[in-house]
């Protein structure tokens, strides 16, 4: 079993260049996707929040015509009597 142990490393050994070189592309592969995975998620928060900040800025106006309202509302203070300012009453 000892001499399993060493032709393992023997050959680890012969080929660490190669290893230790396939290691620093994974781990640079790595950074670079996570990089941008990163740039993606600010660029698409930024373009939220400035999407919102548009739609809020450009808020449309809308006019309605309150004269129907203004006018029963009028009618509705006006005195429930004559012209005169007298109630009818019959004699």
């Amino acid at each position: 079993m000892s001499q399993e142990k060493v032709n393992k490393y023997k050959e680890e050994k012969a080929n660490r260049k190669q290893i230790m070189k396939r290691e620093r592309r994974n781990r640079t592969i790595g950074r670079i996707v996570g990089a941008v995975i990163c740039l993606a998620v600010v660029g698409w928060l930024g373009y939220s929040v400035y999407d919102s900040v548009n739609k809020k800025s450009a808020a449309s106006q809308t006019e309605a015509n309150l004269e129907a309202m203004q006018n029963y509302l009028g009618n509705l203070s006006a005195p429930a009597s004559d012209e005169g300012g007298e109630s009818k009453e019959e004699d």
